[in-house]
Order: structure tokens, then sequence, then C-alpha cells
């Protein structure tokens, strides 16, 4: 089995148009895939089809279940802030070692060829009350994915993360450039290439907005 974990340089930069995009990839390959959101906020329990998980579970061919949702991301919360603030209006102490725990049983009862873990907001956002994002990844140490936009600043926010991840030992399997909405950001290809430009060795992929051809590479 490959796993990855899937992270980004900012909030909404496309982690989970990313993650989607490389398990639809890899299922047109024939390859099975299997995915995990182990903390997830802003989430209308009501009604989650367009949700992170609910995405992740399309994307996987699996049915919209709460049974499936379950399976993939047990730790939801209503409130769109980071997922430890949203859980103490819900009166959960949510901590990293419960995090772990949930993603470490997924990997080992997993067979499929590709699984995916995906984090929440950037590198260094907290994901409990007791670490980040960060934390989450080398407690697994799974391979990075890291996902940038290419917004004004999005270049620096993208290699500082890069940097972090290197600086803690995380290796990185990919550096994916996800083109911002925005009509004004600066030139996709230029921030592309300004990314390659500082990135080292580490495959820096192009993923323009609508398109998703540049997945079937990383898997």
């Amino acid at each position: 089995m490959r796993a990855l974990f899937v992270s980004g340089a900012h909030t909404d930069v496309g982690k989970t148009w990313a993650a989607c995009a490389l398990l639809r990839a890899a299922r047109a390959k024939g390859l099975s895939v299997a995915a995990l959101k182990p903390a997830v906020s802003g989430i209308d329990p009501g009604d989650w089809s367009d949700s992170d998980p609910g995405r992740l579970l399309d994307a996987m061919g699996r049915e919209l279940t709460d049974v499936a949702l379950d399976e993939i991301a047990p730790l939801r919360f209503a409130a769109p802030l980071s997922p430890p603030m949203a859980a103490r209006l819900e009166g959960v102490d949510l901590r990293i070692s419960r995090l772990v725990a949930f993603c470490r049983a997924g990997l080992a009862a997993s067979d499929a060829d590709l699984m995916l873990v995906e984090g929440a907001g950037g590198v260094m956002s907290p994901m409990a009350e007791d670490g980040t994002c960060l934390d989450l990844m080398m407690a697994l140490g799974l391979p990075a994915v890291l996902v940038g936009g290419s917004y004004l600043g999005a270049i620096s926010h993208t290699l500082t993360a890069l940097e972090t991840l290197r600086a803690r030992g995380v290796a990185v399997d990919a550096v994916i450039v996800s083109q911002s909405a925005d009509p004004d950001a600066p030139d996709f290809i230029q921030t592309v290439e300004s990314v390659a430009r500082f990135a080292g060795e580490v495959r820096v992929v192009a993923a323009a907005r609508g398109e998703s051809a540049w997945a079937s590479g990383l898997v």
C-alpha cells in the first residue's frame, strides 16, 4: 500500500480537490483507494454531501451513507473554525493522540493500493488542543503531498510550508500548485515556475483550475 498525507500551505487552497483528483486518477488506473479525514469542522450534519469527507467518499466511488462517513471522518464539528476550537464549542476535548490512533488503525486495516490522509487547514494549523497538523504528520510518518495556491503571497506560503516540513524531517512526495479562482491572481504558470525554482528536487505539479490530468502522474 502507498500512503500519503495531503496537507496545505494555507486554508482553502484546494487540498480536498487535489486529494479527490488523486483518488480518481488511481481508480482510473485500476487501483483500489481509501482516504481518511481524521477531523473536520464547518460541516452540516444534515447536509454533508459537499463537505470534505463527502467529496472524498464520492471520489472513492463509495455510497454517501452515515456509516461510510463515520468510517473516514468520525470527528466532525459544526463551527467553521479550527478542529480544536470547533470541538471546544461542542464540549469535546480534542487531543492529538485520538487523531493519531484513528489514523494508525485505519492505515493498518486498509489493503488499498493508495491511501490518503487529509489534514485540516495548513501545515501549522491546530488539529487538536495539543498538536498541529505537522504534529499529526510527524506521528504518522507518511510522505506528504503539499498543496499550495496561486494567489498573491502563495509562493511564500508554499515555500515556507515546504521548508517547515523539511526542517521537521517530513518527506515531501510532491508540491501541487492549485490555481486560485481569483481572476486578479498573479500569472499561474509563472507562479508554478517560481515555486519550482526554489523548491529544490521535490516535484512541483501545476494543477490548473478545472483540470485533473496532472493527477495521473502522481499515482
